[in-house]
């Protein structure tokens, strides 16, 4: 549960009246994504409903009944972050912007590739694109939408591609438990040769080509690799 002094204000208007609650701003951007990921009680520094929680005024149980027809803290609240707002810091919304930003930019370079030459742009260039085109992130709307959003206003300034490759590769015997495990959901068919070498055929994003070629040979004493048509 976070503390009262880094919690931040989810606050709704409602028939005239303000009601908040402090909330822990990293955790609602989790439920936001995935309501099932958080436990609403999880999220909230304390399990109160305020008029004016910088004041310390609640409103009385009638007249959440009226605005809520419940009194029930966790009801209350659910609605408040349903449908109000979010009161963050300069300094918070900077974090979690930030925090975001990362996360998109990171997505599109692990997914996606140049059309001519069939490798993965630096995360640099997408980054300064952005920038280029003013791309505004919002801190509480889920990494993929604002990556589809990305996405189409990114590809006049930068060309972009989404295929998938195939690498086949060839690795001792000895290194076959950490590599396999590492390769487990992208496998698409493995198989034992006749000199107890390890041999795969992976699909994965081609943006992640040279990231999992990478990460192979740092587990791997001797690996063979090769793109397949």
């Amino acid at each position: 549960m976070v503390s009262l002094d880094d919690a931040v204000l989810a606050r709704l208007e409602k028939g005239g009246s303000r009601y908040e609650i402090l909330v822990d701003p990293d955790l609602v951007d989790n439920w936001k994504e995935d309501r099932e990921s958080v436990e609403l009680g999880e999220l909230l520094a304390i399990e109160e409903v305020w008029s004016d929680a910088r004041a310390g005024e609640r409103p009385t149980g009638e007249a959440l009944e009226k605005a809520f027809g419940t009194t029930d803290i966790l009801s209350c609240a659910m609605i408040i972050l349903e449908k109000g707002g979010i009161q963050l810091t300069t300094a918070q919304r900077k974090q979690m912007v930030a925090a975001k930003k990362l996360q998109i930019i990171n997505e599109i370079a692990s997914t996606a590739t140049d059309p001519k030459t069939k490798m993965p742009h630096p995360r640099t260039r997408i980054e300064n694109a952005l920038e280029e085109i003013r791309f505004s992130i919002d801190p509480f709307k889920s990494v993929e939408s604002q990556v589809a959003e990305a996405v189409s206003v990114l590809r006049p300034v930068i060309p972009l591609q989404f295929i998938t490759v195939r690498l086949a590769f060839k690795v001792q015997g000895n290194d076959y438990g950490g590599v396999s495990q590492m390769l487990r959901d992208s496998i698409e068919k493995e198989e034992w040769t006749s000199d107890g070498n390890w041999v795969c055929i992976v699909s994965v994003p081609g943006g992640m080509k040279n990231d999992i070629i990478d990460k192979v040979a740092s587990r791997a004493s001797d690996v063979e690799v090769r793109e397949l048509a």
